[in-house]
């Protein structure tokens, strides 16, 4: 109890912090950053390094009511079939920007609901994407699947295109809690989809899982934990439930009494990382988890572990590049959002534009304060050693901040020449501790609850 009040003290529970899946994050980014400057920065690529591409299929046929992403409802394939074709403008324009000899190592299909396509369009939107960037050899394709939203057909379609990993959206098992957030999912459906996908030879499985929803508990959350197990996936995220509803409007018809108090939502976090370790998983970042012999736990070992967009990646590729409405480009000289309302992307595009809307170029200041949080993220360790290195005298700029923090969180953190480390006891603190470093604090933004 005592080690829950040090964590109330410090601010774990009143905080409101970005989980920094980029530095800056989003709502520091800027119109004067758009179309243009998305423009010079594709056709500057070295050709010779691969990029990542992110494809975000915004639609749904329910909308669930947790869920804070940029979504829309549809109930008719029409807005669906449309979108693609605008997807194959958008690639059209890319086409003559791009440098020839581009290489595509990693793709991910994001929303909404891409397992919402349909096989004849699943074959057409990824050929596409092939006839503008082909890809590597070695690259990966990884698809956001609901289970409740899929068949064999379409899984067949997807391993044909080259579908190499499936993330599956479970969030939890438990009636109750589905009920209260919009989402039925019977367990006995989801088995059913691993087992396709196994039979169709995707063998690399992902599961998301939420904890602090409306009437989780111990037992309820530790049930749906061994159901997630006996489906076997090699990673599994778990992640802080956002109640943002004056972002996400849907959030409303969440009864907020029936959340968890904020001791109980820390207890949920700490006893389902307890299981997934118990069951061989090892601990990757602030909510991650997989299986030893996995990429992601290599990277983590090695140090090359990387944060975006998705959370954390081994993904080396130094670009990616966004498809799709909302969807954010990461380029060398920084970031650039497509317009995200799904008709403001599509007008642009029809009108013959690029569609980035909105971005920010990155500075030296930028780049050192990005790589510092992304350190601590991943790592729990800011290495000053390679910040010289890669900095040179600038990296001396974050002196003050790391004093600060060794005096605030005392023996919760060490700091020495070579680093500043979060201790295990301190990690549920990463994000406030990451947040020093934040250059960019923006007006009237409120981000999502450190814990």
């Amino acid at each position: 109890m005592k080690q829950i009040d040090r964590l109330r003290s410090l601010g774990l529970f009143d905080a409101r912090v970005p989980r920094y899946t980029s530095y800056p994050t989003a709502p520091v980014f800027s119109p004067a950053v758009g179309a243009a400057h998305q423009a010079q920065a594709l056709a500057a690529l070295d050709p010779s390094v691969p990029v990542s591409v992110y494809l975000h299929i915004p639609f749904c046929e329910r909308l669930c009511w947790f869920c804070a992403c940029r979504t829309q409802g549809t109930q008719s394939l029409s807005p669906v079939e449309h979108y693609i074709d605008v997807l194959e403008q958008e690639l059209a324009l890319l086409k003559p920007i791009l440098p020839q000899g581009l290489r595509m190592g990693r793709m991910h299909w994001g929303g909404g609901t891409p397992t919402i396509l349909p096989p004849h369009l699943i074959h057409r939107l990824a050929r596409a994407v092939r006839a503008v960037i082909p890809p590597t050899e070695d690259h990966e394709f990884s698809v956001e699947i609901d289970p409740t939203l899929v068949d064999r057909d379409k899984i067949a379609a997807l391993a044909q295109e080259g579908m190499n990993r499936a993330s599956l959206g479970i969030q939890d098992f438990d009636p109750m809690v589905q009920k209260a957030i919009g989402r039925m999912q019977p367990h006995d459906v989801t088995r059913t989809c691993v087992e396709d996908l196994h039979a169709a030879g995707i063998t690399s499985l992902n599961a998301d899982l939420v904890y602090g929803l409306p009437h989780q508990d111990i037992a309820r959350l530790d049930d749906t934990i061994s159901k997630v197990l006996d489906l076997d996936p090699d990673r599994v995220a778990l992640f802080g439930y956002a109640h943002v509803p004056w972002v996400a409007k849907r959030q409303q018809l969440i009864d907020e009494a029936a959340l968890p108090g904020e001791t109980d939502r820390h207890g949920l976090a700490v006893h389902a990382a307890a299981r997934l370790i118990g069951a061989g998983l090892s601990a990757i970042g602030i909510d991650h988890f997989a299986k030893p012999a996995d990429n992601l736990a290599r990277a983590a070992q090695s140090g090359h572990l990387r944060r975006n967009f998705q959370g954390y990646t081994d993904d080396t590729c130094p670009t990616l590049i966004g498809l799709g409405a909302s969807s954010i480009s990461r380029l060398p000289t920084g970031y650039v959002q497509n317009a995200p309302a799904t008709a403001a992307y599509m007008q642009r595009i029809q009108a013959g534009e690029l569609p980035g809307a909105r971005g920010h170029m990155m500075q030296g200041d930028d780049l050192l304060r990005g790589r510092a949080i992304e350190m601590l993220m991943c790592d729990f360790r800011l290495d000053r050693a390679a910040l010289r290195q890669a900095f040179g005298p600038q990296a001396a700029t974050l002196d003050a901040t790391l004093a600060t923090l060794a005096a605030r969180y005392g023996d919760l953190v060490t700091l020495d020449e070579t680093a500043l480390t979060i201790r295990p006891e301190g990690r549920p603190l990463t994000r406030i501790i990451a947040s020093a470093f934040d250059a960019h604090v923006p007006d009237g933004i409120r981000y999502s609850q450190a814990s």
